[in-house]
């Protein structure tokens, strides 16, 4: 009798919580990898002085209930997904934009 082989699932959470002037904030990177390819995902930046609907964030993206979307200040709406790293990249330039428009309002 053989055993099947089982997928290798693995988790890797980053928290990052923000100093300065965004102290209090905290950028959030959450992936869950099966045979070493992602298979879910939660990318945030979350700052409740900035958001108060959806638990502070700001903006975030992931696949929960089955499709890729991506979260800005309570609204939610379906982003087209090519690669993990894609949207990574995409968060993260979007978070940058965010601050800078921050940074011009205070």
């Amino acid at each position: 009798m053989s055993k099947k082989a089982r997928p290798v699932k693995t988790v890797s959470v980053e928290v990052n919580p923000l100093k300065g002037k965004r102290k209090g904030a905290v950028l959030k990177d959450e992936a869950w990898y099966e045979d070493g390819e992602v298979v879910g995902y939660n990318l945030a930046y979350i700052n409740l002085k900035r958001c108060h609907v959806d638990h502070g964030r700001v903006l975030g993206f992931d696949n929960s209930h089955g499709f890729h979307h991506r979260h800005f200040m309570g609204k939610v709406e379906t982003v087209e997904y090519t690669t993990y790293d894609d949207l990574l990249e995409r968060f993260i330039r979007e978070v940058h934009e965010l601050w800078r428009i921050e940074d011009e309002e205070d």
